[in-house]
């Protein structure tokens, strides 16, 4: 029995996630589950500023890049037989990726990854980068 039905790809569009995501699409084709890939419009970096036409503006700016990124992983998973769907979230990404289940105040200081890692209700697998 295949464990693995769905598998989650949180992207920011960066070199860096390129491993993982790699990764992400091999263990998904391996156990023919589907690929849900999320973007994480950070408004972290917003908390102190009044919502205004530049913010509202950098909000549109991510949301495009996330699209941009979220629609590569699909490009991705589709040259190699691999189904997926992606959704563009807004919030916290720690908190997103969990699917906000968990409180706030469970979380630290510390990494996105750190965080998901501690809180997920579900395996999660991180993939170094170097």
């Amino acid at each position: 029995m295949n464990p693995y039905k769905k598998i989650l790809i949180a992207t920011d569009g960066s070199l860096q996630t390129r491993k993982a995501v790699e990764q992400g699409i091999e263990l998904a084709k391996s156990v023919d589950a589907k690929l849900h890939v999320i973007y994480v419009v950070d408004t972290s970096a917003f908390d102190f500023f009044p919502v205004g036409a530049a913010v509202e503006k950098t909000h549109e700016l991510l949301r495009e890049e996330g699209e941009k990124a979220t629609r590569a992983v699909e490009e991705m998973a589709k040259k190699e037989g691999v189904g997926a769907q992606s959704e563009i979230l807004v919030g916290r990404p720690a908190i997103e990726i969990v699917i906000g289940k968990v409180g706030l105040e469970r979380f630290l200081l510390g990494s996105v990854a750190e965080k998901v890692i501690r809180t997920s209700p579900v395996p999660v697998m991180v993939v170094r980068s170097r």
